[in-house]
């Protein structure tokens, strides 16, 4: 899919534009344009309202099917930009998520994607529900068919399932992690930011193959040797 990445930034704020262009390729995207701006945020688009304008003729112009803002974007933000633009518009956050769905390659992994994401809506499901029965736009489709209470309970009742579930692969790691303490084997942990080097020092004391890419979040799932 063709995306715009946009970013607006106050000033003496330092772009993160690049990150953003390499997370959107990690998740598959091919960035055809850029936008930046410098102000305070705009309560109706992120983006001024020139600037939003400039958006729309952008993505026409590059035929683009979404675009990526660098900045979190409340609901009644997305909509605007949405209905302006005409095409999906995510956030950072959301980004992340479809990179972390992309890469997830166990089961909990996958449940705590879900979880993450529920989350995340819970916290605009009302607000979505209220402004998809304005109208359909990019990014808000099928929201229109639930009234807000009922929608905001149905994100509830699948966060404690994906919890329920969750605890319990939790129990069986924790045995796990019993079993290795009773044999006496030394625990040595690799944390960092992505792109750190973590996978590459691990093959380096293991000798056992993780992938190792420039990309972004190229390992997601814990590995213990």
């Amino acid at each position: 899919m063709r995306a715009i990445i946009v970013e607006r930034r106050s000033p003496n704020e330092r772009s993160h534009l690049e990150e953003l262009r390499s997370l959107a390729e990690a998740a598959g995207y091919k960035v055809v344009g850029l936008l930046e701006q410098v102000r305070e945020p705009d309560p109706k688009y992120q983006i001024g309202p020139g600037k939003a304008k400039e958006l729309a003729e952008l993505v026409s112009k590059l035929r683009a099917n979404v675009v990526i803002f660098d900045n979190e974007l409340k609901p009644v933000q997305a909509y605007n930009l949405a209905k302006l633009t005409g095409v999906e518009v995510i956030d950072r956050f959301q980004l992340i998520l479809q990179i972390f769905a992309l890469r997830a390659s166990t089961k909990e992994a996958k449940l705590q994607i879900q979880l993450a994401r529920l989350q995340y809506e819970l916290a605009r499901a009302k607000e979505k529900v209220r402004l998809a029965k304005m109208g359909e736009q990019p990014g808000f489709l099928g929201l229109g068919r639930y009234e807000v209470d009922d929608y905001y309970e149905l994100i509830r009742r699948q966060i404690a399932y994906i919890k329920k579930k969750l605890r319990k692969v939790s129990s069986y790691r924790k045995l796990h992690r019993r079993r290795r303490r009773a044999l006496g084997y030394p625990l040595v942990s690799l944390s960092g930011y992505t792109n750190a080097g973590k996978s590459t020092i691990f093959y380096a004391l293991t000798q056992e193959f993780v992938p190792i890419s420039p990309s972004l979040f190229t390992t997601l799932t814990t590995k213990t040797r």
